[in-house]
């Protein structure tokens, strides 16, 4: 067996080079986060290592717009970002783990935020990418109105490494929030999607709506100090006056938990803001995990409607809530990232959907975006397959994240209508398919 020779541009000429003088199939390595999701990599002759590239190239502070090299991990553009009250509204499990900016495209990477901000997707203005022959193509670019040509950024999210190598990714940015919070309401899957409904259809403005497998929804908002007060107190109320009989469809099973745990208790003495008498336990956290990583929130204040003193006076790091807000986001990113024994999917469909599909799986933890209507399911291996084909009837799509050692698992389900297009794309692109062979197998 040959053993692949690592390739580590520092820069566009480099990389450019690296393609050029190399013959045969390559794959492209970001920080190895996502190495397990897809189909897995072929045989290849070369591997190219992006975290050479690193760092942003231009920083347009009142353009709120950047431009970066691809291999620049996330984390490590919010760090810079943070000083000028800016940040890219992206926080997907992996980005916490050191995943580069241009692995976060090319494996179409999403979490909660995606409820308001959409994907990397929608946050990519520009890019610039090398393709297969050598040829240096760009796209868009930093003025967000003045977007035009072929949107290659698109035609490159979720592609896998497939199409070509992002060298550089121009993305849009957002001010930092004032202030964030979030409301935890402990609930059974068929009743989170009561909530949900009751949430998007009101004036309350979430900024993200997660149900995780224990029985907990989160809701986070943002806002300014004091609106975000009174926004608790409506959602509170709202949920508190939601029917506990939905018109969705019954949820068949538990995912992943137990009766207990589905309708668990509120400790309203270990809650800084404690809940009402009509929340069915719901509870006020502030700030939310978002607010504790370093280089993406400023200090904030925390507190209770009614005590505006000690709102006022406790700050990052002294407030009780802001942990346990912390850990609730955490152990929803240790659900999204799963664990060694089991397979880990990632799931697309409508919204209004989704809670029917997942009630059809024998999930062993789920988290899901009841607005956005992507979840991530862990599965025992054998249950991958039928899994997508119940995803694929829905009109959904999904992938494989994570596989046991050993397994054989499919990483994709049924090929889509599209799938004539995609192979036309990747023959027109690269035509000796030299670009990660293997890692739509068997669609292409």
């Amino acid at each position: 067996m040959n053993t692949a020779t690592t390739l580590r541009p520092t820069d566009l000429r480099s990389l450019r080079d690296a393609v050029l003088d190399t013959a045969g199939p390559i794959g492209i390595a970001g920080a190895g986060t996502a190495t397990d999701w897809g189909a897995p990599l072929g045989p290849v002759d070369h591997v190219l290592d992006t975290t050479g590239l690193t760092g942003v190239i231009t920083h347009n502070p009142g353009d709120m717009t950047v431009s970066v090299h691809a291999g620049t991990p996330l984390r490590e553009l919010q760090a810079d970002l943070a000083p000028h009250g800016q940040h890219v509204a992206f926080d997907a499990a992996h980005a916490a783990d050191g995943a580069t900016v241009g692995g976060l495209v090319a494996t179409a990477d999403a979490g909660p935020a995606a409820l308001v901000f959409g994907s990397m997707r929608d946050l990519v203005i520009g890019v610039t990418v090398v393709l297969a022959d050598g040829t240096v193509a760009r796209s868009g670019g930093h003025v967000i109105k003045n977007v035009a040509g072929y949107d290659l950024a698109k035609l490159l999210h979720g592609s896998y490494g497939t199409l070509g190598v992002l060298a550089e990714v121009v993305l849009r940015l957002h001010p930092v929030p004032k202030r964030t919070a979030t409301l935890a309401v402990p609930c059974s899957l068929e009743e989170a999607a009561a909530h949900a409904a009751t949430v998007l259809g009101g004036p309350y403005e979430p900024a993200a709506l997660e149900w995780t497998s224990d029985g907990t929804l989160l809701i986070r908002v943002e806002g300014t100090e004091d609106a975000l007060d009174a926004r608790l107190q409506r959602l509170r109320k709202a949920l508190g006056a939601t029917p506990r009989d939905s018109d969705e469809r019954h949820i068949r099973r538990r995912l992943g938990t137990d009766e207990s745990a589905v309708r668990p208790e509120a400790h309203a003495a270990d809650a800084l803001d404690a809940p009402g008498p009509d929340s069915h336990g719901a509870e006020a956290l502030a700030p939310d995990a978002a607010d504790t990583q370093p280089g993406t929130r400023g200090p904030v204040r925390t507190g209770t409607p009614d005590a505006p003193d000690e709102r006022h006076s406790r700050r990052l790091g002294t407030d009780e809530s802001a942990v346990r807000q912390s850990e609730a986001w955490e152990r929803h990113a240790s659900l999204v990232r799963g664990t060694p024994e089991l397979a880990v999917l990632r799931i697309g469909v409508r919204p209004s959907r989704l809670p029917g599909v997942l009630a059809d799986l024998p999930a062993s933890s789920v988290t899901a975006g009841l607005g956005t209507g992507v979840a991530t399911v862990a599965l025992p291996p054998d249950a991958v397959a039928d899994a997508h084909a119940r995803v694929h009837a829905a009109g959904g799509t999904s992938v494989l994240r994570s596989r046991p050692a050993g397994s054989g698992v499919p990483a994709w389900g049924p090929p889509p209508s599209a799938i004539a297009v995609l192979r036309a794309v990747k023959a027109e692109l690269d035509p000796q398919g030299r670009l990660g062979p293997g890692r739509f197998d068997p669609w292409m």
